[in-house]
């Protein structure tokens, strides 16, 4: 039986290189300091038995060997080009089985959230946790055939694009959405509220392909 795989995408919490617009309202070590502890707190929530949970790191060399990340948990790169080319690679490299790519500055995501996106894929392709600005919090592919060749190709990253875009680049896969869940970006998400959206209904919700 082929095991599921959750990958969170993380950065080192250098100031000034991660949460950048958070960092101009905080200050960029106030900003460093959030994701820090924010990646910390998200890693013990999502960590389960039923998947096999790894890390992502940016950059390369330094996040495979930094000890600001917990020891017991597998890394790999991300390698260089956008966030499209960098999870092409991931979905691309991991062994057989179901795999969910998460970022780490979402902090409303729980296990409920991560098992749901699973079990979507026992009916679908594809499963997107959409965000209330269009984009999406994750993004997971069963994988029982190749991933798709034009995966994340002409998406509009940033923008409320982002969404639609990954959608009509995964062809004539059904895709399932699951829960919708904010990130942070500025200070006025930092508040609860803003944290976390309420759920989608669970059937998920197909997403039709583009014709």
């Amino acid at each position: 039986m082929t095991r599921q795989t959750l990958v969170v995408m993380v950065k080192e919490p250098h100031p000034g290189r991660v949460k950048t617009r958070l960092g101009r309202e905080l200050g960029m070590i106030a900003a460093a300091w959030w994701f820090r502890h924010q990646v910390a707190r998200l890693l013990r929530r999502v960590e389960d038995p039923r998947w096999r949970l790894v890390l992502a790191v940016s950059p390369d060399a330094e996040g495979l060997a930094s000890r600001v990340w917990p020891a017991h948990l597998p890394r790999m790169p991300q390698g260089k080009g956008d966030l499209g080319d960098r999870m092409r690679r991931i979905f691309r490299s991991l062994p057989p089985g179901p795999v969910c790519i998460v970022g780490a500055d979402i902090p409303g995501i729980d296990r409920p959230h991560i098992a749901r996106a699973f079990a979507a894929l026992g009916g679908h392709d594809a499963v997107i946790g959409p965000a209330p600005d269009g984009g999406y919090w994750l993004i997971g592919l069963k994988r029982t055939t190749a991933v798709p060749a034009r995966l994340f190709e002409g998406v509009r990253w940033s923008g409320a694009h982002a969404r639609a875009d990954t959608v009509a680049s995964l062809g004539r896969c059904r895709v399932a959405l699951v829960d919708t869940l904010s990130d942070v970006d500025e200070a006025r998400d930092l508040s609860p509220a803003a944290a976390q959206r309420p759920a989608a209904g669970f059937p998920p919700t197909p997403a039709r392909p583009p014709r």
